[in-house]
């Protein structure tokens, strides 16, 4: 989390120390710090914190128990033996595209008729669709499985049936208020069952399940073959990179397969796992939640966001080296063209909100519209947005008669039923609390803009919709040791639910003059000190805080604490986070 100065002035939320982590403190052994981080996290018990500090395949939950896996499992046994043709539908994102790979990979292994099918993000948008389903009958398929999408696909699934095909839906999407579900002979979604304990998991964490369902029928009791085990341990690469890029909660279940599969990226054979780990110039690196969300998904999600995203899939699933090494310098090309477009819209939303008053204060929401932006990048500036004006954003896209919308929200407003409250100015929309698409027709983009920002007037709640940093601890700089901070990162990986820890320190001084550093002089780094030791903390796009870090003689500072080695020997660095002035 590197949270520029710039950003909204945020308020700091200080986690107050709990008296009960002396307690487990002393029973796990283990510093007072590193307790009071695991309470943050809910983790109160020794139970529970020896399974959350030494995360286990042994303790996920096994994939019958998925609400609808086993419906599912008999009609895939069905379609193998039969050598009916399947065709996978999926999304066009990285959980989407790594829940395709995942049931690929396995149903080429068992020797199935199989294909897939992805959606143009452009011409055709999310979730299934009639035409597509058209032309899948066509190529002689009896069964479709969906991906990370489908769970509101009430005019796609009567299409399947009337082509002679069955249909599985599997999702993690959140299904119709009212408990509609489309027809399909077997639907794959935790949802279905509230006590179901893995409410969080990605699509390519249900698509691994599934999977794994299918190897537990294929085995019947017996211990599982070589290669459909080494191809489960595969497949935890891709779940990981599925739950970590759509960042859903890294607690429970999902901390399981991210972890595991985090350790398994490191000693994988995979042609693609490997090309990718090169052109993001990581290979031979230890792979963390961070690497993950920011060097490989980036690579992947440019396949789809500026062309179509079977490329990431047959990257992913390719057993030819020099393939895939081209495939990943491709997509390594594309993201920096999304990198270059993603800055060109960004200022001219900026712009375009000055000169329609959405900067105002008063303002609760961010809608705008274009005719000159790409409907694969609209979804990252939106989140930027809404990051740096904390403000529910949505940007539309209008090409060729058609009008697109991405979606991002701020924690505690959720998005989605916004967006439901104000569907008859809709044509499709979809998505979950913190992130949705839509589509409407251009007329009614205005109309649509007021009614979403009267929804978020009636139901805004001032105290809860500010900004926050939250911290776990206020400490002393002493406590910030090399070996503290590299036990503090066994409570990796990082997201959401489980953030990498925020310390602050207060009352802390300069011991030198700041110094800008970075191609443009944005970044400020100082040495600052608290009495009790002197770090070296890094500042990104802090710069224009120097000459008050001048003027004020003592200040508190929010950070993230990590090991550098960039000089050889192993030393502490703060990554701040905020700095306050008395």
């Amino acid at each position: 989390m590197r949270l520029s100065a710039r950003m909204q002035k945020k308020q700091w939320h200080i986690f107050p120390v709990q008296p009960k982590s002396a307690s487990l403190a002393s029973e796990l052994k283990i510093s007072p710090l590193l307790s009071q981080l695991l309470y943050n996290r809910q983790i109160e018990t020794a139970d529970q914190a020896k399974t959350f500090l030494n995360p286990k395949l042994a303790d996920l939950i096994e994939p019958e128990q998925m609400p609808g896996i086993v419906p599912a499992v008999d009609r895939i046994e069905k379609a193998v033996k039969e050598k009916q043709k399947i065709t996978i539908y999926g999304d066009y994102d990285v959980d989407g595209i790594t829940a395709v790979s995942i049931l690929l990979g396995l149903f080429k292994l068992l020797g199935a008729e199989v294909d897939y099918y992805i959606p143009h993000r452009v011409d055709e948008g999310y979730g299934l669709n009639v035409e597509a389903i058209s032309q899948i009958a066509e190529s002689g398929a009896k069964l479709i499985i969906s991906v990370d999408c489908g769970i509101t696909a009430f005019t796609a699934a009567p299409a399947c049936r009337e082509k002679g095909m069955d249909l599985i839906i599997t999702d993690h999407h959140r299904p119709e208020p009212d408990g509609r579900l489309p027809e399909a002979v077997a639907i794959v979604h935790p949802h279905l069952d509230s006590n179901y304990p893995a409410q969080s998991n990605s699509g390519a964490a249900v698509a691994f399940k599934l999977a794994w369902a299918v190897v537990n029928r294929i085995k019947n009791g017996a211990t599982t073959p070589q290669h459909l085990r080494q191809y489960l341990i595969n497949a935890t690469i891709f779940a990981a990179m599925g739950t970590i890029a759509d960042v859903v909660d890294l607690r429970g279940e999902n901390r399981i397969i991210s972890s595991f599969g985090l350790r398994a990226i490191a000693d994988s054979t995979m042609p693609g796992v490997e090309a990718l780990l090169n052109v993001a110039g990581i290979k031979g690196q230890t792979i963390d939640s961070f690497h993950m969300g920011y060097c490989l998904a980036p690579v992947l999600n440019a396949a789809g966001r500026m062309g179509h995203s079977r490329l990431a899939v047959e990257l992913l699933t390719s057993d030819n080296s020099l393939k895939a090494l081209r495939i990943a310098e491709y997509l390594k090309e594309q993201n920096k063209q999304r990198q270059q477009m993603e800055k060109k819209i960004v200022k001219q939303a900026c712009t375009m909100m000055a000169e329609r008053g959405f900067d105002h204060p008063d303002r609760k929401t961010i809608v705008l519209a274009s005719d000159d932006w790409h409907t694969g990048v609209i979804g990252i500036v939106a989140a930027r947005l809404s990051e740096k004006y904390y403000k529910p954003t949505i940007l539309f896209n209008i090409s060729n008669g058609k009008t697109q919308g991405s979606a991002r929200s701020i924690e505690g407003f959720d998005i989605l039923e916004a967006i439901s409250a104000c569907k008859d100015r809709l044509n499709t929309f979809g998505g979950h609390s913190m992130a949705a698409g839509m589509t409407i027709d251009m007329e009614k983009i205005d109309d649509f803009t007021q009614a979403f920002e009267d929804y978020a007037i009636s139901h805004w709640k001032e105290e809860e919709f500010t900004s926050k940093l939250e911290i776990d601890a206020v400490c002393s700089l002493k406590d910030l040791s090399v070996p503290a901070i590299k036990l503090f990162s066994t409570l990796g990986p990082f997201g959401r639910g489980n953030p990498a820890p925020v310390f602050a320190a207060r009352g802390v001084r300069l011991i030198a003059s700041p110094k800008k550093v970075g191609v443009n002089n944005d970044h400020l780094q100082l040495v600052v000190s608290d009495n009790s030791a002197s770090i070296r903390c890094i500042g990104f796009n802090m710069a224009h805080l120097e000459k008050k870090l001048l003027e004020n003689e003592f200040f508190n500072i929010a950070f993230e604490a990590q090991v550098d080695n960039f000089f050889g020997q192993p030393s502490v660095q703060l990554v701040l986070a905020d700095i306050q002035f008395n």
